[in-house]
C-alpha cells in the first residue's frame, strides 16, 4: 500500500496547515565546546534559553556548596553509550571535571545552563 493513498488509489489532502505550537521545532542537542546559547520563542511570547555548546558547570559537591567547575570530557550517558563518544551533554551523562566526576542532574537544551552534582567514589576514602 502506498503512503497516503486511499483504499481506491485516491489522495488524502491535508485539511488544514498546521498551527504555530503545532510546528516541529528544531533538534537541539548540547555538546562539549565553548559557550554556544541560543534563544528561543515559545508559548505565550516567553523566550527560552537553550545550550548548543557548553564547556562550564555548576558543580556541587556532597555538603551543598556550588561553584563553577570546566568540563574535560563526557564519559558516559545512561540514553546511548554513542552519545557520550559525541560528547553530548544530557541530563544523567557523567562528565569527567577538573574537580573530579559528576552527574548532570538538568536538561541543558531546556534550561541554558548545565547543573551536576560531584559523585564521591567509595574507593578513593579508604
Amino acid at each position: 500500500m502506498k503512503l497516503g493513498r486511499k483504499i481506491s488509489g485516491g489522495k488524502y489532502h491535508q485539511s488544514r496547515k498546521k498551527k504555530f505550537f503545532e510546528r516541529d521545532n528544531q533538534n537541539r542537542e548540547a555538546v562539549l565546546g565553548e559557550r554556544k546559547v541560543r534563544a528561543l520563542r515559545v508559548k505565550g511570547g516567553n523566550i527560552k534559553s537553550t545550550v548548543l555548546r557548553e564547556n562550564k558547570v555548576n558543580l556541587t559537591d556532597a555538603k551543598g556548596k556550588t561553584r563553577k567547575a570546566d568540563i574535560k570530557n563526557v564519559l558516559e550517558t545512561p540514553q546511548n553509550s554513542f552519545f557520550a563518544r559525541q560528547n553530548k551533554l544530557l541530563k544523567g551523562a557523567i562528565i569527567e571535571t577538573n574537580l573530579g566526576k559528576a552527574r548532570i542532574t538538568n536538561r541543558p537544551t531546556q534550561e541554558g545552563h548545565i547543573n551536576a552534582k560531584l559523585i564521591v567514589d567509595d574507593s578513593k576514602k579508604e
